[in-house]
């Protein structure tokens, strides 16, 4: 989705958000649900929308492999509220817990974006 330089990059990591610069230390943690903000010239430059995975952090590079990634201004309000709706109403005719559980992961994502619209 974006291979370039930045300035620094903030990850909402499992344990928190953390912040990757350039000689940054080595290390590989979890990728929670939430936003990730890519920085140039002190300004956040562009924002991602992630739902879980994994990054490896390296002194010349992020990696980060997301379950879902969308850039935040990909997003449109109307069709993010139908897809929870959707979800929400899917949930209703579940026939199982494993169903309910996957449904129920798919309605925290979708509230997720929302949240991340503001």
């Amino acid at each position: 989705m974006l291979s370039e330089a930045a300035e620094m990059v903030t990850v909402p990591g499992g344990d928190g958000d953390y912040g990757v610069l350039p000689r940054h230390a080595p290390m590989i943690t979890t990728v929670r649900t939430g936003v990730l903000a890519v920085y140039e010239a002190r300004k956040v430059r562009e924002r991602i929308f992630v739902a879980g995975g994994f990054a490896e952090v390296t002194p010349k590079r992020l990696t980060v492999l997301a379950e879902e990634a969308v850039r935040l201004d990909g997003l449109n309000r109307a069709d993010v509220e139908q897809a929870l709706r959707n979800a929400q109403d899917d949930l209703l005719d579940a026939k199982d817990e494993t169903q309910k559980a996957h449904i129920q992961q798919r309605i925290d994502i979708e509230t997720a974006k929302l949240k991340a619209l503001g």
